[in-house]
């Protein structure tokens, strides 16, 4: 199966334009869900594809407003490449957007989620069990942590997700990098001195406020609700048996549009299954 049976053709992908901020791209992340968003320059000899801006990208540079410093030059592909080779470039690369391209313009693209898909419809490998690629290391929190600390937790373990453990130490949700997208807003403004921490009661928390010393400088920040995380999970799970094959976890992901889910056996959490783990699947 060839690139081009899988991917997006390029008259109907989103692309921002520059020069332009951050607030045209916040705009399709989260009103259609994109991970990420092609950024291209209209010149006399047509459009020209410059690179990608990532949700993460968004996360990790609150303070940067202009697409021309955010954008992010990744791995591109062909038409005629086959999908399993494009897989192994997204794990390796670790990009879940690579576009197609011919020349310096773009045609289409092809993300993790059409690579699913074709294993879903049982167009390529789907067989291996889902135990053989699961990840045994979970990222998890609790369910009163507050959602921008679940935000750090969730950077620094560079996983798109946090498990939430109740009381009982039992799962109780997941909460993702777009339900925290969701409700993001960037804002300007100027602390005063003191931590960067707010306290219980402010309705927001700061994130992405430069400090030095004690004191802390004007900057645009990402301004994320303090209010405990199990506002913002998801409660209503859908999980899978260890004994699963990914073409069965690749069904549920495009059915539930998840890029997760949590293994279990009984009612015991012992791994989660990415959709970017059945990729692998197709190489090894």
């Amino acid at each position: 199966m060839k690139v081009a049976d899988a991917m997006t053709p390029g008259e109907e992908v989103v692309t921002v334009s520059l020069p332009g901020t951050r607030d045209d791209v916040l705009e399709y992340l989260q009103e259609r869900g994109f991970s990420s968003v092609p950024v291209v320059k209209e010149t006399d000899e047509g459009t020209n594809y410059r690179g990608l801006i990532s949700r993460e990208d968004l996360i990790k540079n609150p303070e940067e407003d202009q697409l021309a410093v955010l954008v992010r030059e990744v791995p591109t592909t062909t038409a005629d490449t086959g999908l399993e080779e494009a897989a192994a470039m997204m794990v390796s690369e670790e990009t879940r957007r690579v576009p197609v391209v011919d020349g310096d313009e773009i045609v289409g693209i092809i993300t993790v989620t059409d690579v699913i898909r074709a294993i879903a419809r049982g167009n390529i490998d789907g067989e291996t069990p889902v135990a053989d690629l699961a990840a045994r290391d979970v990222n998890a929190t609790y369910v009163e942590v507050p959602l921008p600390i679940v935000e750090r937790e969730i950077y620094y373990a560079n996983v798109p997700y946090a498990v939430v453990l109740d009381d009982e130490a039992s799962m109780a949700g997941i909460v993702t990098e777009v339900d925290i997208i969701d409700v993001a807003r960037v804002v300007e403004g100027e602390e005063g001195t003191g931590d960067s921490v707010a306290n219980q009661d402010d309705k927001w928390m700061w994130e992405g406020i430069k400090a030095v010393g004690n004191r802390y400088i004007p900057t645009r920040s990402v301004e994320i609700p303090a209010e405990p995380v199990s506002k913002f999970m998801t409660d209503d799970l859908v999980t899978v048996s260890k004994r699963a094959s990914a073409k069965e976890a690749a069904r549920i992901m495009i059915r539930e549009d998840i890029e997760q889910i949590p293994v279990m056996t009984g009612d015991r959490l012992i791994a989660i299954v990415r959709d970017i783990n059945l990729l692998e699947a197709l190489y090894e």
